[in-house]
């Protein structure tokens, strides 16, 4: 199966909030992912935009994997190498 057909199983999840903006709820936004590396990646790209980040896999994908936004950081990593995973 080539790489863009293949079925996105990861998920990351997560919330901008607008600086000038009064309350504290904002619409989240989420992106699939092929792999767990590029989710991760991508997860890595948010962390100083926010902390309101998830990630996991889509179901019914199995093994279940959620990470929630206080495990973020030490599910992200080092990404500079897929083979840090």
């Amino acid at each position: 199966m080539t790489a863009d057909k293949q079925k996105a199983i990861w998920y990351v999840s997560f919330a901008l909030r607008a600086p000038d903006v009064a309350h504290q709820r904002s619409a989240r936004k989420t992106r699939t992912f092929t792999t767990e590396y590029e989710a991760r990646v991508f997860a890595h790209s948010l962390l100083d935009q926010t902390s309101d980040i998830s990630a996991g896999t889509i179901n019914p994908h199995s093994p279940r994997c959620v990470i929630a936004p206080k495990a973020i950081i030490g599910w992200v990593g080092d990404v500079r190498s897929p083979k840090s995973l």
